[in-house]
């Protein structure tokens, strides 16, 4: 079997541990018990987008063909703790079944883990899967119950994390799990982890992150980070005009986050002190409305209209953002530059993708709106590494430490 050493650089700042992955078990007759983020969209029974099922195949595929029988498990929606049919995980069964040509045993049950479930995991063979059903059925999965956390343990012999979309919640699935069974990371873990933890900890520089989005206070936490990091902080999207507005510019109707001005002109004198490119737009395209039909102009900063909202950076502000990411080595891109949904509004957001699929950096992507984007503009592919979990890796920019992280045992 492969010996391979993975680091994992976990999220408390400058400290790194060895954390074991799925590489080093012996999986001949064992039970792997694996936390996977199937949560994908449904329309009706039928899945829409199963990039998810996708991502976690790598590990699943490898537990099969290293003799371990497989018992998944994962949410999706938000059932609130009760059995809703529209939640079921059995769509989920069918396309897994589909995507690797094997059976998929699934038994629905209301309670997640019955006799029938308990028995199902007994039996189940080397190179079998078995589904159950969606975890948050279970009130107790988010209140990370110990009761349910056991329950789960015991339909297997190893807990394999996989679901880094859900590592940032301290869940019965997602870490309870492991106060009774050992636990080790799958290949999506440790990709997210190798990528987050090399561009943050470990950058070739010129090092830049993007930070965009609507709400400053909301990403306070991942700016005061990464500003002991960068050499290159670059602001797009609604969170510019509140630093805008605490440097005096009247802002028209634009996004206003209150709470974070006074943060805002902080973060300004703190990037200063630092020494980093901290990056303003010097233009934006600002509307009459929140609408793709409403007439729109371009504006520098200091000359936005009374009546009009900023929706996206302009064209001066595109130039300059692009000409700088082209002379770095590593880039982070939490966030869009504007209303991309709207295609009068994406030219900004566009851009950036644009120029990130070109340019010779380590390119990562922090989940969320940053990944839709770079899939509607169609460089998803160029990118280095898109993150499978918005909020997760938020929560790692911080330096948060991630509980379902945590629970991974040390080599």
């Amino acid at each position: 079997m492969s010996q391979i050493k993975t680091v994992f650089p976990v999220t408390k700042k400058g400290e790194s541990y060895m954390k074991k992955t799925i590489r080093d078990i012996d999986w001949a007759g064992k039970k792997a018990v694996v936390r996977c983020d199937f949560n994908v969209p449904l329309d009706g029974d039928t899945i829409t987008d199963d990039i998810r099922i996708r991502a976690a195949l790598p590990s699943i595929e490898y537990l099969l063909e290293n003799g371990a029988a497989v018992v998944l498990m994962s949410h999706l929606g938000r059932p609130k703790g009760e059995p809703k049919p529209e939640f079921s995980l059995a769509p989920v069964a069918k396309r897994l079944a589909e995507l690797t040509g094997k059976e998929v045993k699934f038994v629905p049950s209301d309670v997640v883990v019955d006799d029938n479930v308990k028995a199902a995991a007994k039996d189940l063979k080397a190179g079998e899967m078995l589904l159950i059903e969606n975890v948050r059925y279970k009130a107790g999965e988010t209140k990370n119950d110990p009761e349910f956390a056991k329950e789960l343990s015991e339909l297997g012999d190893i807990f394999v994390q996989d679901a880094f979309g859900s590592a940032h919640r301290a869940h019965s699935s997602t870490a309870g799990i492991a106060d009774y069974i050992p636990a080790v990371s799958g290949f999506l873990i440790e990709k997210e982890l190798k990528f987050l933890g090399e561009a943050v900890n470990n950058p070739k520089r010129p090092f830049a992150a993007i930070m965009g989005g609507a709400k400053v206070k909301d990403k306070i936490p991942v700016i005061t980070n990464l500003l002991d990091k960068v050499d290159i902080l670059i602001i797009g999207g609604g969170m510019a005009y509140t630093f805008f507005k605490s440097q005096g510019y009247s802002i028209g109707k634009s996004l206003l986050d209150e709470e974070g001005l006074d943060l805002a002109g902080e973060i300004l004198r703190k990037a200063a002190e630092k020494g980093v490119n901290f990056m303003l737009p010097v233009d934006v395209v600002a509307a009459d409305e929140f609408s793709n039909d409403s007439p729109y102009g371009v504006y520098d900063v200091d000359e936005i209209p009374d009546d009009r909202m900023g929706l996206d950076i302009g064209p001066e502000t595109i130039k300059l953002y692009t000409d700088t990411l082209k002379t770095v080595k590593t880039v982070v891109w939490n966030g869009p530059m504007g209303v991309f949904e709207m295609d009068n509004f994406a030219v900004g957001t566009k851009a950036i993708a644009d120029c990130l699929a070109e340019i010779d950096a380590t390119t990562v992507i922090g989940g969320g709106d940053s990944a839709a984007a770079v899939a509607k503009f169609g460089v998803a592919d160029k990118m280095t590494h898109i993150s499978t979990g918005g909020g997760a890796s938020l929560e790692f920019l911080e330096g948060k430490e991630l509980p379902g992280i945590a629970v991974i045992d040390d080599k």
